[in-house]
């Protein structure tokens, strides 16, 4: 039997296998995520409610079905958290908003519902930016989410939960949201591993929208093996989102195999490296320096059209979540923090002629820009965020210092093209800046390409050992 202080450090994948073998219970698993959250919570603020008792009734069912012999799952057993807006009958879901705290859904979002069909099942909802919509995870309603690896600095956003979540050991895995990087910003300021599918690969029903052109639903996990498996549960067509793609879901763990001889990685020269840290930059080539040595070939890109797709995608990101909250903004303006009624302010303002011209510019863009990169490329290499991890003082646009709003806005400068491009990323760590904080490497790949994103995240797994490193909380195994 595996000791139960180190069930909390196991992987997604380990803690299945574990509860498959008999070798631990999934009430032992609970116990484990629950204790590390009555430890440092206080300090990390990762979860918004818990259903304890909830939770507790279904470890003990998932206990009795293995024990019977019943058929079990991908997932059968584990206990997992996800960020507040991803909606389940007769639960609270907040969207991390004074206006939405007492809301309860009537419908279970579909990416849930797969997930519990594989044996996981849901226990808490994790903390998060305002309906979605910051990249840094302050929180005017429900408090700043802090960073499990220095408490001052931000943890990315705007699954800040999420990420300082599954890097505290508070949950083997949880359901994010990415709409200009809010899954791989929190993965890379927390060091664990994020996945942005590409645009309509995974079902949006049942979870708050910010961006009908650019939300997409993706896990963060410790490892790209678990979120291999956490895609292959959620991915695929559901009749119940219109827009989902309709083509088959790979074996998404059955790739990985460590073999990434002959793969051309592209170090992106242009744009992404642009104003970029030292620290940072000096990992990223270190990281790629692990794909050559295992046969990649590594080269640098130049990448087209930067301008246009910086542009458009603001056009339409802003336009369509000024859409969305039309009617709270006018009922309930004082509810927003300052800097997100800002912002839903100033889309209100963008012209129909524009917003329209955007997306109508979008699939001609993403042409152009995957016959020019992935023509020559297989996989792009850039920076998740450019800079060493600036604190939460320092990008606090509301009540920062003059050049906060800079900051603020340089955090997802990375991550927001690939959500108009609607381009697979992945964001895993490659190493820690010099006050200690991770940095993460952000991996990109042609449309429906996140099983070579996972072969190669995977491959770089295997010979560091950045996504295994523990941040030091209080509660931590020794």
């Amino acid at each position: 039997m595996i000791r139960n202080s180190d069930l909390a450090d196991l992987s997604l994948v380990d803690a299945a296998e574990a509860v498959r073998t008999g070798e631990t219970t999934s009430e032992a698993l609970l116990d484990a995520c629950l204790a590390t959250i009555d430890a440092a919570n206080g300090q990390v603020n990762a979860t918004i409610w818990l259903d304890r008792e909830g939770a507790r009734e279904a470890a003990r069912e998932a206990d009795k079905a293995r024990a019977a012999g019943a058929p079990l799952g991908p997932l059968h057993g584990v206990p997992m958290a996800h960020k507040d807006m991803y909606y389940q009958v007769g639960r609270r879901s907040t969207c991390g908003s004074a206006i939405r705290e007492d809301f309860v859904a009537d419908a279970t979002a579909t990416v849930v519902e797969r997930l519990a069909a594989a044996g996981a099942y849901a226990f808490g909802g994790l903390n998060m930016a305002e309906f979605a919509l910051n990249p840094t995870g302050h929180n005017k309603a429900f408090g700043d989410c802090r960073n499990p690896w220095g408490a001052d600095h931000i943890t990315g956003g705007s699954s800040s939960g999420s990420g300082a979540g599954v890097a505290a050991r508070f949950t083997f895995a949880a359901l994010g949201s990415d709409t200009g990087g809010s899954i791989r910003l929190p993965a890379s300021a927390c060091g664990v591993t994020g996945l942005k599918p590409t645009q309509t690969r995974v079902s949006r029903a049942g979870v708050m929208p910010l961006s009908f052109s650019c939300d997409n639903v993706g896990p963060l996990t410790r490892t790209a093996r678990d979120c291999a498996r956490f895609m292959s549960v959620i991915a695929g067509h559901d009749p119940r989102d219109p827009t989902s793609a309709r083509l088959p879901v790979p074996d998404y763990e059955a790739v990985l195999d460590g073999d990434v001889r002959g793969l051309r990685i592209g170090i992106a020269e242009t744009y992404f490296l642009n104003g970029a840290d030292a620290p940072v930059v000096a990992a990223v080539e270190q990281a790629c320096a692990v794909f050559a040595a295992r046969g990649a070939i590594v080269s640098r890109i130049a990448l087209p059209l930067m301008d246009a797709v910086t542009a458009y995608g603001g056009i339409v990101s802003r336009v369509e979540a000024s859409t969305i909250h039309e009617t709270w903004m006018r009922e309930r303006p004082g509810d927003y923090a300052v800097h997100l009624s800002a912002r839903l302010y100033a889309g209100f303002a963008i012209p129909a002629a524009y917003y329209v011209q955007a997306l109508s510019r979008r699939g001609p863009v993403l042409r152009a820009f995957a016959g020019e990169v992935f023509g020559k490329v297989d996989v792009l290499a850039t920076p998740t965020i450019r800079t060493c991890l600036p604190t939460r003082a320092e990008t606090d646009i509301d009540h920062g210092p003059p050049g906060s709003e800079t900051r603020f806005m340089a955090v997802s400068a990375n991550t927001r093209p690939f959500n108009y491009l609607g381009l697979p990323a992945i964001s895993i760590p490659c190493g820690f800046d010099p006050n200690g904080l991770p940095i993460g490497l952000q991996l990109a790949a042609r449309p429906f390409g996140e099983a070579r994103l996972l072969k190669v995240a995977d491959a770089y797994q295997r010979d560091t050992d950045w996504h295994l490193r523990r941040p030091p909380l209080p509660g931590a195994a020794a």
